[in-house]
């Protein structure tokens, strides 16, 4: 069984020290590997930050050939301007590492973060005081990365440190510089000074950073590695669930409080029976799609999340295709979520939904997605079927609402529908689908079992509605056993959330 070296008694030499970090690098990639019960695969991330030729880059070339280099990923960014459609994290998740994989991250959201705050620093007229933005930002990246790690991606944030003079004459040197995280003049004594203030502010306020003292390259390269190795350790250890929930970083995984199951709507067990004439629908919907597509080309250059959740067969494929009918293909993109996939699996649950997100960065012109089916899959079939812990799907309501609320800060429009039916009109839908042919293709054995356990999926969306219908993402529940009234009142609620969203002073009038 491997033990952690405390960092006070942490020490070794060169050939202990190499000798430590490729068994506990082989350690860690194991527990992908194995197929042991109770142990839960567990990544590294290294977060690299800090003061411009600080020997980061000396520091983690040296890691490299002390590890296993086909096992150690490394990525480097540079700062980009902060985009107001998207949180700051968000452009760097596919970047993450597997479970059992370990990576080093120069840059990451923190060289975006510092970029940002060094131009409104030279902005003399910005609208938004520096030292307040910086620490919002601040606040919701540590929450994101807690999330991370509750998730079993253990991440190590290093921040390198040199004096002003060493700074200087490591800038004056013969030895060619590396590109710039943050895109500032470091001879520039003002700029500098402002950098060490922001930088302050960031070590100050999280407390979880390691600085390195970079003035001995040699020196922080041995620290930096020493560091690596008891954050693998830490990460080898709290994989094994027997030993995992004896660490004190562990006590964040667990919900807060005792689970309480929500009262069940009456909207969820009286459903609505209407039968609406076609050719009333025909005039209507046909309306009610020209006002969805008009609001969506007019959101600007913010984007748009559609996620569809509801029972099986009560009409999310129906309403999607009727809600995306007016607009250009490429306007768009629709996921439609099942199982995860291996390689998603060997990710945090969210992502997978992280990488699907509208991503202003990316050659992709369409900013509007739609979910059929979504993260809310934690709380739903994985919770049902046994797939995720009672803490994590417990945990996971709180963690889904920061990500929805991260999501909306920065501008996203986020509307979600829970579609119901009842479990008559279920098995009449199921029955034409079997005798329909092109429509056998919508029925699994899966629908017909999960028709065995449906109080639990009642029980379950309830909790779901109750704990994350929030008001900057409030859930709407569709309940109706005609697919035409759905349809509408999913094309009203969208009409509704977009005007409230884009143009308030018009929805205070109309709505």
């Amino acid at each position: 069984m491997l033990t952690i070296n405390p960092l006070s008694q942490f020490s070794l030499d060169e050939d202990a020290l190499r000798l430590s970090l490729i068994t506990t690098q082989y350690a860690l990639r194991e527990t992908r590997l194995t197929e042991q019960p109770g142990v839960q695969p567990t990544g590294l991330l290294v977060l690299v930050n800090g003061i411009e030729l600080a020997g980061k880059g000396e520091a983690v070339k040296q890691l490299r050939q002390w590890v296993d280099p086909r096992l150690l990923k490394v990525e480097a960014t540079i700062g980009h301007p902060a985009l107001p459609s998207q949180p700051l994290w968000q452009a760097h998740t596919k970047e993450l590492p597997r479970h059992g994989d370990v990576m080093v991250y120069f840059g990451n959201w923190y060289a975006d973060l510092l970029y940002e705050v060094m131009q409104k620093v030279a902005d003399k007229d910005a609208k938004v005081d520096w030292q307040q933005y910086l620490q919002t930002q601040l606040t919701q990246l540590s929450i994101f990365e807690k999330d991370l790690v509750n998730n079993d991606t253990k991440v190590l944030k290093c921040w390198f440190h040199i004096d002003r003079e060493t700074l200087k004459s490591r800038l004056n040197d013969e030895n060619a510089d590396p590109e710039q995280l943050y895109q500032i003049d470091w001879s520039n004594d003002k700029v500098l000074d402002k950098f060490n203030e922001a930088a302050k502010q960031v070590l100050g306020q999280q407390g979880d950073w390691v600085i390195i003292d970079g003035s001995d390259t040699d020196q922080a390269t041995l620290s930096f590695c020493h560091h690596v190795l008891h954050a693998m350790q830490v990460a080898v250890q709290s994989s094994q669930s027997a030993i995992g929930n004896g660490l004190a970083g562990e006590a964040y995984k667990k919900p807060m409080h005792k689970f309480v199951w929500a009262d069940i709507p009456d909207k969820l067990t009286d459903i609505d029976d209407p039968d609406m004439d076609k050719s009333d629908y025909k005039d209507k919907l046909a309306d009610k799609q020209a006002q969805v597509a008009k609001l969506l080309r007019a959101r600007g250059d913010r984007h748009v999340i559609f996620a569809f959740e509801g029972m099986d067969a009560a009409g999310k494929g129906g309403a999607i295709k009727r809600l995306v009918a007016p607009l250009d293909p490429r306007e768009y993109q629709i996921y439609n979520i099942g199982a995860p996939m291996r390689y998603e699996l060997e990710h945090p649950y969210l992502w997978r939904f992280w990488t699907r997100l509208p991503d202003t960065r990316s050659d992709r012109i369409s900013r509007v997605a739609i979910f059929d089916r979504t993260w809310y899959g934690r709380v739903l079939v994985e919770r049902v079927e046994g797939f995720a812990s009672n803490s994590e799907w417990q945990r996971a309501y709180d963690e889904i609402n920061r990500f929805e609320a991260d999501l909306t800060a920065s501008g996203t429009i986020v509307i979600k529908y829970w579609l119901a039916i009842d479990k008559h009109e279920q098995l009449a839908r199921f029955e034409d689908r079997k005798d329909t042919p092109h429509k056998q293709f919508k029925l699994t054995d899966d629908d017909w079992r999960n028709r065995d356990r449906w109080q639990d999926y009642v029980q379950a969306a309830s909790d779901m509605l109750q704990r994350t219908s929030t008001e900057v993402a409030p859930w709407y529940m569709v309940a109706t056993n005609d697919k035409r009234t759905a349809r509408l009142l999913v094309l009203d609620h969208a009409i509704k959330q977009l005007t409230k969203a884009l143009d308030p002073e018009r929805y205070k009038k109309v709505f």
